[in-house]
């Protein structure tokens, strides 16, 4: 056999071995009383941008897509999904001090506003998560007054 003939062998038995690497997709379950919509009593059409644009990495409601299930697309991914609830996690809201609360909605208000998040690389893939100017606009004015009232 040819080496090019070995290396198209070894490159598809080395893509077939890492899909048996599993990767963990289990959502942890949503606890309505420390979930960000609920406690916060948000509106529903904020709610929907929420759950359309920050919710797939924001929280324990993610929806994994087809392209999630193939390694190492997948690994990227749940590097993606476990960064983002570093970060900020509404499905465990109240378990945030208010400190910690109030960095978070000031930090998501300048990322919309920056147009950091959702990530572009996210809305390559979910045209459903590009917001429109004015849907970050009404985010972002959420964000603030729920800052300026302090009711966080």
């Amino acid at each position: 056999m040819k080496k090019t003939g070995k290396i198209v062998l070894w490159v598809i038995a080395i893509f077939a071995a890492i899909q048996l690497i599993p990767i963990d997709r289990a959502n942890p379950p949503v606890d309505p009383e420390k979930d960000f919509i609920q406690v916060m009593n948000t509106p529903p059409k904020i709610s929907g941008l929420l759950k359309r644009a920050c919710y797939d990495c924001h929280s324990f409601e993610t929806e994994y897509p087809r392209y999630a299930y193939v390694a190492p697309v997948s690994w990227s991914v749940k590097h993606h999904i476990n960064e983002g609830r570093e970060h900020a996690n509404f499905s465990i809201w109240e378990n945030y001090n208010q400190d910690l609360k109030k960095n978070m909605l000031e930090k998501a208000a300048q990322n919309i506003d920056s147009r950091k998040m959702p990530i572009p690389g996210y809305i390559v893939y979910h045209p459903e998560a590009n917001l429109s100017e004015a849907e970050r606009q009404l985010l972002i004015n959420y964000f603030k007054e729920l800052l300026e009232s302090e009711t966080y």
